[in-house]
């Protein structure tokens, strides 16, 4: 019975990796997704160990994400004078069982539209079609809205709805009618790639400057013959209140003359940034937005995951990964719970409030909160980085990120499975399919 789906609101990486963890465990579903035409859009992505353990359980290997990233070797900080502030190996070679990804996203998407159309079907990968309401029954079924890109209207009835519409989520928008707007924290950004030789361990995410004026660089792509990979950057910078950011677009193309003559000092002995951004093929604009967290992502057969849910800064290279539990979690409870509102409850009560602490921790700067303590103590400069933040504190400000992340190393190499290798609900929806 078509109404026993899932209906999935949204084809990004949320909505996908539910669909392919809906498969797992035996729930039938069927994802609607506005856009038209999948293409490999945007630039590069962090995906964190915790999120590359579910993706293997999805069997979604270290080949196939070799195939559009690399696994990240290190994490650091630089202060403006190119000293080091703080830096810790990633991933595997921190002692993680699972690498932590960096990745085209665009790439990474597409990967994951190919796999879900060949498991659930390329028919229930529905494009140009957007969910733009819902109504609930008396049955405690879903009745979705949907316009489709030549202006059909059309509905849909299924089990529950999932809202993984992103953060301008109409599905949001109806559960929390009175929510604050988009909120912007006074820093755009210009993100693009660049051809160039990967630094320091050669694979290593950099994040130099201040909190207020920064760059962040890392590889996407493994070198070439030449010995240059794809270097995905994100120059930022931030500006105060009069400054009128909805001028700008998300993911909006732009001249590198827009912004590039912002970061011209940024030149050491190991980096010319100057010259790796004016090697771009293309550059886009973006304001850093976030919304601020709601006290419940559930209504009845209703819940939302992904930016729909928490959309946060991207300073924890966490926004995807978090997607992706959210869409492990979820499928987790509909084992314990069946696939029904407790479920979507329990859900609710394990992720939304701890999840929401994350977007404002994102807020305050994430981990990049090293950088503002450096640039609070000594403007930025030093000789010795153990004269202005002890190595001890240093660690101990990470560690807590990790873990209000949910990939503090210990913690997650120890974690039992979210879902269990052949566990399976499918009984469950047959039986409330036959009564």
């Amino acid at each position: 019975m078509t109404s026993e789906r899932v209906l999935i609101a949204g084809g990004g990486i949320g909505g996908l990796a539910l669909a392919l963890t809906l498969h797992q465990i035996g729930v039938p579903c069927v994802v609607f997704e506005s856009t038209s035409e999948l293409r490999p859009l945007g630039v590069g992505i962090n995906l964190q160990p915790n999120a590359v353990r579910e993706l293997g359980d999805l069997g979604i290997g270290e080949d196939a994400l070799n195939a559009v990233g690399v696994p990240a070797k290190e994490w650091a900080l630089v202060g403006l004078n190119g000293r080091d502030i703080y830096s810790e190996p990633r991933g595997k070679s921190a002692g993680y069982h699972w690498h932590q990804y960096a990745v085209h996203r665009g790439k990474f998407h597409l990967l994951l539209a190919r796999i879900v159309a060949e498991r659930i079907g390329a028919e229930n990968l529905r494009l140009g079609q957007k969910v733009t309401a819902y109504h609930q029954t008396a049955d405690g079924r879903v009745v979705a809205d949907i316009t489709t890109a030549d202006g059909q209207q059309l509905q849909e009835t299924g089990r529950l709805l999932i809202g993984a519409d992103g953060i301008h989520s109409s599905i949001r928008a109806q559960m929390h009618p009175d929510q604050p707007p988009i909120r912007w924290g006074g820093t755009l950004m210009w993100r693009g790639t660049a051809k160039g030789v990967p630094i320091r361990t050669g694979s290593s995410f950099v994040g130099l400057g201040t909190d207020r004026h920064r760059v962040v660089l890392y590889p996407i792509s493994a070198p070439d013959e030449n010995g240059l990979a794809d270097i995905n950057w994100i120059a930022e910078q931030t500006y105060d209140a009069t400054h009128d950011w909805t001028k700008t677009g998300w993911f909006r193309p732009c001249e590198l003359a827009d912004f590039a003559h912002e970061f011209d000092g940024f030149v050491y002995d190991w980096l010319d940034l100057p010259k790796l951004l004016a090697g771009s093929d293309v550059a886009y604009e973006n304001p850093m937005i976030d919304r601020d967290p709601i006290p419940t992502w559930v209504d009845g057969s209703v819940a939302l995951m992904g930016d729909a849910a928490h959309p946060m800064y991207p300073t924890g290279s966490n926004g995807a990964s978090q997607a992706i539990i959210d869409a492990r979690v979820m499928g987790s409870l509909f084992l314990e719970h069946g696939v029904n509102a407790a479920a979507l409850a329990a859900y609710d009560a394990k992720l939304c409030q701890p999840v929401g602490q994350l977007a404002l921790r994102n807020r305050g700067a994430g981990p990049f909160g090293l950088l503002k303590m450096v640039d609070e103590r000594c403007g930025g400069t030093f000789d010795n980085i153990d004269d202005v933040i002890p190595a001890d504190e240093r660690a101990q400000f990470m560690l807590a990120y990790q873990s209000a992340a949910g990939f503090a190393r210990d913690a997650l190499n120890g974690a039992p499975r979210t879902i269990l290798a052949g566990a399976r609900v499918a009984e469950q929806v047959a039986d409330a399919a036959d009564a």
